[in-house]
């Protein structure tokens, strides 16, 4: 079985675009939420979301590139073209068939169907832009990064909902270790801050309606009343050990296991019990052959909603029996909001980075949590060694998936 380490990392998110901007915003607390720009919100339940500011497509490839693309790819170009620059790869030195793509969005283009919906419907069907279906498939983010870089190995686009970016970068990782590829560039986009995007979630009651920018996002918080939707784009470079030693790149960190498991329960509501996400983590811990003890940090799926922070709490209680006490647990979503298939990727950088400076961000926004909410959610930032971290993912269907990080 093949080692296999992250290289370079890129981000897109509503706290920064690139990485050090992201991580910066993160260790200072910044959040990202705000009324909804893109469109009149003022007749929905929520007003609040996380959009990207500042981005212009055209800093990373020409109009007519950037007019064939929805805003999910051009955020997953972004975000590729960043971390291939960060692992120093030169791919006209790589065999292009060794290197792959696994970048995965949950929901593709809503911009693409809201606008040529209207087209058929106010000017008939022959008015529907040729381009409409390639524009608008979720399997584009992972297409225009192959196309726009050249990588002609594995490619792959995984829908797993919420859980979409950490299942990209889990299946990347299992194609180095087993020889499909030398080379991943994997992750997560999306872009849903769209009249039918928010709509459908506050259809579900799965957002929050808070007004207020600093008490919105607050996972693990007695207070807690669903998630913001956030949008963007995390990219990384996973690179099979020896391959990255032969050509000197710098290692960031080691991916050590990748766990999955599904809960077979509700298209929207985690187990009750926490039982498919405690598999998922044990899975994770199992397959990179740490022993629950070892491990001292969590990244958490901690959407904010009041189901899924505590049946979440409940998972790691059962993963870890009287450990979970001993963990470190916080919500990069407190935040940058739910980037929905970007969020495990994203939050994936964000675990890297923690082992790298051995710096553990707080859960902003977070005060004062319910009775069963008694695991330490991360009030305050903490400066201590990180060898480890665990990045949760959880995502309607009952899909479940954890990844572990080590540190080299």
């Amino acid at each position: 079985m093949r080692r296999v380490v992250v290289t370079g990392m890129g981000a897109v998110t509503p706290i920064g675009i690139g990485v050090e901007a992201f991580w910066e915003g993160l260790k200072q607390g910044r959040t990202g939420f705000a009324p909804i720009t893109r469109f009149d919100a003022s007749e929905y339940k929520c007003s609040l979301a996380a959009e990207v500011r500042d981005f212009d497509p055209e800093k990373y490839m020409d109009k007519k590139t950037a007019r064939r693309m929805e805003q999910f790819c051009q955020f997953a170009v972004a975000a590729a073209g960043e971390a291939i620059a960060d692992a120093g790869l030169n791919l006209e030195q790589e065999d292009p068939w060794r290197v792959g793509c696994s970048i995965g969005s949950g929901i593709g283009s809503l911009q693409a169907m809201e606008r040529e919906y209207d087209r058929l419907t106010q000017k008939g069907p022959s008015r529907v832009s040729p381009l409409f279906v390639p524009l608008m498939i979720s399997n584009m983010a992972a297409g225009n990064v192959s196309i726009f870089y050249g990588l002609k190995g594995k490619n792959l686009n995984v829908v797993t909902a919420c859980a979409t970016g950490t299942n990209s970068i889990g299946e990347a990782f299992r194609a180095i270790q087993y020889g499909d590829a030398d080379v991943m560039a994997a992750g997560g986009a999306e872009g849903c801050v769209t009249p039918l995007g928010i709509a459908g979630f506050c259809a579900l009651t799965a957002l929050s309606s808070s007004t207020d920018p600093q008490r919105c996002s607050i996972p693990f918080d007695k207070d807690r009343s669903g998630f913001v939707m956030g949008e963007g784009a995390g990219v990384v470079i996973l690179e099979e050990l020896e391959h990255a030693r032969r050509r000197g790149a710098r290692i960031l960190a080691e991916v050590l296991g990748y766990g999955c498991s599904s809960d077979a329960y509700h298209i929207t509501s985690p187990a009750e019990d926490g039982a498919g996400a405690a598999k998922a983590m044990a899975n994770a811990l199992e397959d990179g052959g740490i022993q629950p003890q070892q491990l001292t940090y969590i990244n958490a799926h901690g959407t904010g909603t009041r189901l899924n922070d505590l049946f979440e709490t409940r998972a790691i209680k059962l993963a870890f029996g009287e450990h979970a006490k001993n963990l470190k647990i916080n919500s990069t979503k407190s935040m940058i909001g739910h980037l929905l298939g970007a969020a495990g990727a994203v939050e994936f950088i964000a675990c890297v980075k923690q082992l790298q400076e051995g710096y553990i961000h707080k859960t902003a926004g977070l005060r004062e949590s319910e009775e069963e909410l008694d695991l330490d959610y991360c009030r305050e930032d903490s400066r201590e060694e990180v060898p480890y971290a665990l990045s949760n993912s959880l995502g309607f269907g009952g899909h479940n998936a954890s990844l572990l990080i080590g540190k080299m």
